[in-house]
C-alpha cells in the first residue's frame, strides 16, 4: 500500500528519527544499525521496555516508532495513544511476530500506521518507515482486504461531514493504494490526495489513514466493503 520513496526524509528535509521499541536487544541493534545506515534515516533511540519507550518519545521527539507488540511491562498496542499523545502526528508501525487479525484491529483502533512481521526483510523495514514518516499506511493490499470485513458496523453515518471526493478517496484507500497512486488515478498531485486525507481524517477524529478507513466502514460511509 506504501511508495517507499514517495517521500524520503521528514516533511522538513531533515533525517526520518525513528524510536525502536522492542525488548529483543539483538533485533533492536539489528535494526538501528540498519537504519543508521541510510542516509534520509536516523535512530533517535532504542527501548527496551513501554516506561522507556515514554521517556524517549518525550524526549527524543521521532517522527516514526517501531514497536513490538509485546513488551516485557504491558502490551505495546495499548500504549499506542499514549505515545501519540505525546508526539502528535507519529507514525507508529507495530513489529509482531503474529498476524493475528484482533491484534491487527486493536492497532488500527489505536491508531497505528501498519504493521510490520519481524519475518520481513530489513529492506521492507526501511522502506516502512519512510512510507509511514510520509502518512502512509504499511499494510499490504491483502491483509487490508482480510481486515475489512472485520471492523464491524456501528450504524449508518448520519451526517453528511464527507465531500464526494473525500468519499472517493477513501474508496481507493479501501483498495490498498498509496498516495501516488490515488494521486494518479484522480489525475491530482500527491500533495492534493494528502490534504483530502488529512481534511477526512480530521472530520472522523482518525490518527491515520487506516484508522480512517476503519471508523468510515463502521459508519456505513464505504456501504459496498
Amino acid at each position: 500500500m506504501a511508495d517507499a520513496h514517495e517521500n524520503s526524509g521528514a516533511a522538513d528535509g531533515r533525517p526520518i528519527r525513528v524510536l525502536i521499541v522492542d525488548d529483543h536487544e539483538v533485533l533492536a541493534a539489528s535494526l538501528a544499525m540498519v537504519l543508521d545506515a541510510e542516509v534520509d534515516i536516523t535512530t533517535a533511540g532504542v527501548a527496551t521496555t513501554l516506561e522507556q519507550a515514554r521517556a524517549l518519545v518525550e524526549t527524543t521527539r521521532p517522527d516514526v516508532v517501531l514497536l513490538d507488540h509485546r513488551m516485557p511491562d504491558g502490551d505495546g498496542v495499548a500504549a499506542i495513544p499514549e505515545l501519540r499523545a505525546a508526539q502528535p502526528g507519529i507514525g507508529v508501525v507495530v513489529l509482531t511476530a503474529s498476524a493475528a487479525d484482533h491484534v491487527l484491529l486493536a492497532a488500527i483502533d489505536a491508531g497505528a500506521s501498519g504493521f510490520l512481521s519481524k519475518t520481513r526483510s530489513l529492506d521492507e523495514v526501511t522502506a516502512a518507515v519512510r512510507a509511514a514518516a510520509a502518512g502512509e499506511s504499511v499494510i499490504s493490499p491483502e491483509l487490508l482486504a482480510r481486515l475489512l470485513p472485520r471492523f464491524g458496523r456501528a450504524g449508518v453515518h448520519s451526517a453528511d461531514e464527507l465531500t464526494d471526493r473525500e468519499r472517493e478517496v477513501l474508496a481507493l484507500v479501501a483498495e490498498g493504494l498509496s498516495n501516488a497512486a490515488i494521486a494518479e488515478r484522480l489525475v491530482v498531485s500527491v500533495h492534493t490526495v494528502r490534504n483530502h486525507i488529512a481534511s477526512l481524517s480530521a472530520k472522523l477524529g482518525a490518527h491515520s489513514k487506516l484508522e480512517a478507513l476503519s471508523i468510515a466502514v463502521r459508519q456505513g460511509l464505504l456501504p459496498d466493503l
